[in-house]
């Protein structure tokens, strides 16, 4: 080798060492004054940490092991209008406080290393706003104070009843009567669930609006003594669980980004909603566990759902997941139906927000691919493709599609619907259980796989498929939902369409079989232990398949005497019930058809037509 070929080699390697050297491909938060277990407010360090991998484009941002205290105190503020949140009434500023904010971030991952964020006041853990392929793995997150209270029934006796409040539930008595509070809050508009540890299940109650009228007196910290009317009577032992129903923060918000994993997640309390994914492609939730921290005693990990996806895209890939202690449904897969209010000109249309907690967000992009939706069949009749948003405000938009808007529109009640941002769904491996509502709410027309699940003892349908154009207004309708190898225990013992384990109820309200919402749904080979019916619960749902399922009688909850059918059929065709196997003490096997004839079905001999 010549000396400048030599040299020249020699000055490409040093280059390349000093690249190297200088190249951060890991930010460690104690790079910047941010220590485990100070129980100090490191929120600040944080940011700092979070904006030297953007300015760098370092590949992780790593945690040394340990419990970090956030405070809202120095933590970022920003405006984002939330999904299924709050009215304007209810809180009328959308500025949220938000612990670790991610924003316009790609190609890093958030290596927890096994920590704990534990959040003080009202706040969200962590916002992801228009960002790509990021991972948050081996991290948990608390609250010092969550902002739901637990209270037990210890001692129940006419005129008085005894209470012990968790430790981590603060209160007060200021002239005689309980408040409850926590970090720079107080709850005013409380709701209220009771709790059974011994049936395992939780129903709506007033149990707090007895307490919270009746004197009160503390024997000792944390027992306190009601002088209630004597015709209260609870049961001594049930927990009653009470949350101010404001959803004013959420407990972890990604916007608009794609290609997001979490993995090995702890989300042990959440305030307002759980984790709102809106407007994201491709989301992977994997060993994500909302549930009260191991060994607490708390029963309640959100105050509202546990994962609500809105709008999204490509893939939701849910899997191995648990859903413990949910004060809503654990999960809420959906779109956002807008209402058509006015044509414009001929391809031009101005769109509301309908419900009172959805509104103000971006619901449709240039490019994408919408539906009409005929509001009183619900069903999708004509597409076309957006050209121009503009905002009009929170509540309005006008949109200028490529082909003319249909002639039939029914203004005032026809809606418009993003075909764009509907996602494929598999939901894997997961286990639901304590809460007074469904397990799984979802409407997509692409693609959904649910199996391998457990269901335990949800108060309302296990799953619930709807679509709505009134109500929430959450898109529908479904075209391919496979329900496999899952197992339903003692769900739906207080309410849900028709007190069913699975429920497909859409809101159309002309009903006619040959004019079906739903589409192509199969329920194979799952197991239904139930304590009552009916097992499944359709409306106007073309090509229903109930195969191969077991069913097996339970007694640890009371039948309902009303309900004498396993299958309530409302306007539904082409469905089929075959291959059930009946194991126990079998209420029924009776089938109940409306607004439909016996041809729509085929059922085995085992199936009683209610006659």
């Amino acid at each position: 080798m010549s000396y400048t070929k030599y040299f020249l080699l020699l000055c490409f390697i040093l280059f390349a060492c000093y690249v190297k050297a200088n190249r951060i491909d890991t930010v460690y938060v104690s790079d910047f004054g941010v220590l485990p277990n100070t129980y100090e407010n490191v929120v600040t360090g944080l940011q700092e940490a979070i904006r030297a991998c953007k300015q760098t484009g370092a590949k992780v941002l790593c945690f040394p092991k340990g419990r970090y205290d956030i405070w809202p105190e120095g933590a970022v503020r920003a405006e984002y209008f939330i999904s299924n949140t709050s009215t304007e009434e209810e809180c009328p500023s959308k500025i949220k406080t938000v612990g670790l904010l991610f924003k316009e971030m790609e190609d890093l991952i958030v290596e927890g290393n096994g920590s704990l964020l534990m959040y003080h006041g009202k706040m969200i853990t962590m916002v992801l706003d228009h960002c790509k392929n990021i991972q948050i793995r081996n991290i948990s997150t608390n609250f010092q104070r969550p902002t739901a209270s637990e209270i037990r029934y210890t001692r129940v006796a006419t005129g008085e009843t005894v209470v012990t409040l968790h430790p981590d539930s603060w209160y007060e008595i200021v002239d005689g009567y309980i408040n409850l509070f926590g970090e720079g809050w107080k709850s005013n508009r409380i709701h209220c669930n009771e709790y059974d540890a011994e049936k395992k299940t939780s129903v709506y109650t007033n149990g707090w609006n007895v307490l919270s009228k009746s004197k009160a007196k503390e024997l000792s910290h944390g027992v306190v003594s009601f002088s209630t009317p004597s015709d209260f009577h609870p049961k001594e032992g049930n927990i009653l669980t009470a949350r101010d129903v404001i959803r004013d923060q959420v407990g972890m918000f990604i916007l608009e980004s794609r290609d997001i994993v979490l993995q090995h997640v702890n989300m042990h309390y959440m305030h307002g909603l759980g984790i709102v994914s809106q407007f994201v492609n491709n989301i992977t939730m994997d060993h994500v566990n909302c549930v009260p921290p191991e060994g607490s005693g708390r029963i309640l990990a959100a105050s509202a759902d546990m994962m609500h996806f809105s709008g999204c895209s490509g893939m939701i890939n849910i899997s191995d997941c648990r859903y413990e202690g949910a004060h809503d449904d654990p999960i809420n897969i959906h779109g956002t139906n807008l209402r058509i209010m006015e044509k414009m000109d001929a391809n031009t249309l101005r769109l509301r927000f309908m419900h009172g907690q959805s509104y103000g967000f971006v619901a449709f992009h240039e490019g994408d691919e919408v539906a009409f939706i005929r509001a009183k069949r619900m069903e999708r009749y004509q597409r076309a493709k957006v050209q121009e948003v503009r905002r009009v405000s929170d509540r309005e938009v006008i949109v200028r599609l490529d082909n003319p808007v249909p002639a039939d529109i029914e203004f005032g009640l026809d809606c418009v619907e993003n075909m764009t941002c509907t996602p494929e769904v598999e939901i894997r491996n997961s286990y639901f259980t304590r809460t007074c509502t469904r397990g799984l709410l979802i409407t997509t027309p692409r693609k959904a796989i649910i199996e391998n699940n457990t269901f335990e003892k949800t108060g309302m349908s296990a799953i619930l498929i709807e679509g709505d154009a009134e109500g929430w207004f959450e898109s529908g309708p479904v075209c391919d939902i496979l329900i496999r190898n899952n197992t339903f225990i003692d769900c739906a013992y207080q309410g849900g369409p028709g007190n069913a384990v699975i429920a497909l109820n859409p809101s159309n309200t002309q009903i006619d079989p040959d004019r079906p919402v739903h589409k192509n749904v199969r329920i194979e080979d799952n197991e239904f232990q139930v304590f009552d019916y009916p097992i499944l619960y359709a409306k106007s749902t073309k090509g229903l398949a109930f195969k191969n399922n077991t069913v097996i009688r339970t007694k640890d909850l009371q039948p309902r005497s009303s309900n004498k059918q396993a299958f309530f059929l409302n306007g539904c065709s082409q469905v089929v019930i075959e291959g059930t196997n009946w194991e126990g003490d079998i209420l029924s096997s009776g089938l109940h058809l409306e607004n439909m004839k016996k041809k729509h079905v085929r059922f085995s001999k085992d199936i009683t037509l209610d006659k």
